[in-house]
């Protein structure tokens, strides 16, 4: 009966250390900046996300394009019709591949700097990257991805520059830049 228990201990840690993670959108942020040159620049997020990382550390990301807030609900309707184009491009997604080797060797609330090499594919287009990223260990069920630098997404090469430029007219601006600063705090949890 002792190595019964034993055994089934045994077998629930292991499930539970090579159990998927799913991404708390709710907990979580993905941000970018927009600069209007001298007018300023304007904080957008994206509200709905959905992702997840395999037992082999493959991670996707899923964003609804839709859920765009700019804080502004006229804006946030020209960015999806004229810049997203949300009803051909309704999502982009994010891959990317963790080494969970040191992020599970972590202890409760300690944290590990790493390069995350990922692909965004958004309208239509694909790009590499290489962020750099701080994962921090939460506690048992849960981890932290956090950007130490912002992404530096440039829009032409997602073919976005036309919407740019309408959105830039509409709004009577000198300019619209296309190099657009992106951050992410992303929070995993074992469900």
């Amino acid at each position: 009966m002792r190595s019964l228990f034993a055994f089934l201990l045994a077998a629930c840690f292991a499930a539970s250390a090579q159990a998927a993670w799913y991404l708390d959108y709710e907990s979580s942020r993905l941000n970018f900046v927009t600069g209007r040159g001298a007018a300023g620049a304007d904080n957008n997020r994206f509200l709905v996300m959905h992702g997840s990382v395999d037992d082999h550390g493959k991670a996707s990301l899923r964003i609804e394009l839709d859920s765009v807030l700019s804080g502004v609900p006229l804006r946030d309707e020209r960015i999806r019709e004229l810049l997203f184009e949300t009803e051909r491009y309704p999502e982009a997604t994010v891959d990317a591949q963790l080494d969970l080797g040191p992020i599970f060797g972590l202890a409760n609330g300690a944290q590990l700097e790493m390069p995350l090499p990922l692909r965004l594919d958004l309208h239509g287009a694909s790009r590499a990257y290489r962020a750099e990223v701080l994962v921090t260990r939460l506690d048992e069920r849960r981890f932290q991805v956090v950007t130490l630098s912002p992404l530096i997404l440039d829009a032409a090469d997602f073919g976005l520059a036309p919407g740019v430029e309408k959105l830039r007219k509409l709004a009577g601006l000198q300019t619209i830049n296309l190099a657009v600063p992106v951050g992410a705090v992303l929070i995993f949890a074992q469900r």
